[in-house]
């Protein structure tokens, strides 16, 4: 079974869950493990790649989108949103309003919360299907 982390923000705003998404994955690069970061659609993957060059003055988080032809697939951080396809990896971030079918095959998962009504509620859906599959469950506020 997974671990599965949920990180409670107080702030709505997408771009916050997306900033935090880039501190887990840099985090998550300097441990030496790898990340996939799965988004909603494509152009939250194309937002969140050109966010992880910017998001901290001197912050290096070597990565790339899935289904590029530049070779960028052996990056140790990798966004996309493709349900299907995906190699496990030792980290997933998901940003997507529902847990993404190859979720079981990643050892960890962080899903990211706002204060946003809509976003909580769809989390506590995901997190009761957690749950019911038995996975191990921890909730950071923020």
């Amino acid at each position: 079974m997974a671990r599965i982390d949920f990180y409670v923000l107080e702030r709505a705003d997408e771009r916050a869950r997306h900033t935090l998404a880039c501190r887990l994955a840099e985090k998550a690069y300097r441990l030496k493990n790898t990340v996939y970061i799965h988004t909603k659609n494509r152009d939250d993957a194309v937002q969140l790649d050109a966010l992880l060059w910017t998001f901290r003055d001197g912050s290096f988080v070597p990565h790339g989108i899935s289904g590029s032809s530049d070779e960028s697939e052996v990056s140790p951080v990798m966004i996309g949103c493709e349900k299907e396809g995906i190699e496990s990896r030792d980290l997933l971030i998901n940003l997507d309003d529902e847990i993404p079918p190859f979720a079981e095959s990643f050892p960890r998962v962080a899903e990211l919360v706002t204060s946003d009504e809509n976003c909580r509620l769809l989390s506590r859906r995901r997190f009761a299907e957690y749950r019911d599959k038995g996975h191990s469950i921890q909730t950071h506020k923020l």
